[in-house]
């Protein structure tokens, strides 16, 4: 089993060869090296927010594990934190913080990274906004394209600024900085504009999850503001066919689209779109950003 250092932690890694994605080809050992080169932009999301694992041990087109508390056997330098107010019994979750630490979670073949919109330090009072855009059948990445343009006018008529990144599948996230406020009032405002945008736009947008309702609509998923509900992280793998990527995008780059390709980031195309535009991101990061939530 080879070992490496990162950060002056000794890791052991396995299985670098294994296919985690087998319509590409794709492997754990790669999985590994994108999460080294995306570290520096994704860190900063992760940091403070315990993360929630989907794990493939044995590829994507296996059973996967949801791992919200710690795994067995973790190293004593993994930094681990007690959640006490989301759930009936309290979680022992990862927070990581550091490259070691991602490197280890990579190596479980936790390829997803799933975070709430709160941080430790303010349990169940979210900093983020967050809407997720979910297709139904019959629609894609460019209706929800239509939906994420309309709620950007929307929010920005109570001075919140919504940032789009691919869900690395069919669909869009939009978040925005918000000033610390109980999750259950930022639910209930993102609950409300996704009302709005279903009675603006009736044919397209839905702001219910019934699957009967879904056919060619966008749900305007306003449920995961909820303490106890995740969003997968900025820069994370998904676990598709493809090794797709929940990718931050300009909004200019969204608008000029003609097809839903030309939005499906891929592990390889990152670091280009790294050195290129920065972390698209940053912005949620930059507490001057921050915007109240009407009413709260």
């Amino acid at each position: 089993m080879p070992y490496t250092e990162v950060e002056g932690r000794r890791l052991a890694l396995s299985n670098l060869d294994k296919v985690l994605y087998p319509a590409t080809g794709f492997t754990k050992g790669e999985a590994l090296h994108y999460y080294v080169t995306v570290a520096e932009a994704l860190l900063p999301h992760l940091r403070g927010r315990p993360v929630s694992f989907l794990r493939y041990p044995d590829g994507v087109d296996a059973t996967a594990f949801f791992a919200k508390n710690v795994p067995p056997g973790a190293p004593d330098w993994v930094t681990v934190h007690e959640i006490t107010t989301v759930s009936s019994e309290p979680l022992r979750q990862v927070l990581i913080h550091d490259l070691a630490t991602l490197v280890w979670a990579a190596n479980l073949a936790g390829l997803e990274l799933h975070t709430p919109q709160w941080r430790v330090e303010h349990e169940a009072r979210a900093d983020r906004l967050v809407f997720d855009l979910d297709p139904g059948p019959g629609a894609g990445i460019l209706e929800c394209r239509t939906v994420a343009l309309w709620l950007r006018e929307r929010l920005a008529s109570d001075d919140i600024t919504v940032l789009p990144k691919t869900s690395g599948g069919k669909g869009l996230h939009l978040l925005a900085p918000i000033e610390v406020t109980p999750s259950s009032t930022v639910s209930a405002y993102a609950k409300k504009a996704a009302l709005e945008a279903e009675s603006a736009m009736p044919e397209l947008a839905l702001s219910r999850m019934a699957k009967a309702l879904r056919p060619g609509k966008v749900f305007v998923d306003h449920s995961q503001n909820a303490a106890a509900k995740t969003t997968a992280a900025p820069y994370t793998l998904r676990a598709k066919q493809r090794p797709s990527v929940s990718a931050p995008v300009t909004w200019e780059e969204l608008t000029a689209a003609r097809t839903a390709e030309e939005l499906v980031f891929v592990a390889d195309q990152l670091p280009l779109r790294l050195e290129r535009h920065g972390d698209l991101m940053e912005p949620l990061l930059d507490p001057e950003l921050a915007r109240p939530i009407p009413g709260a």
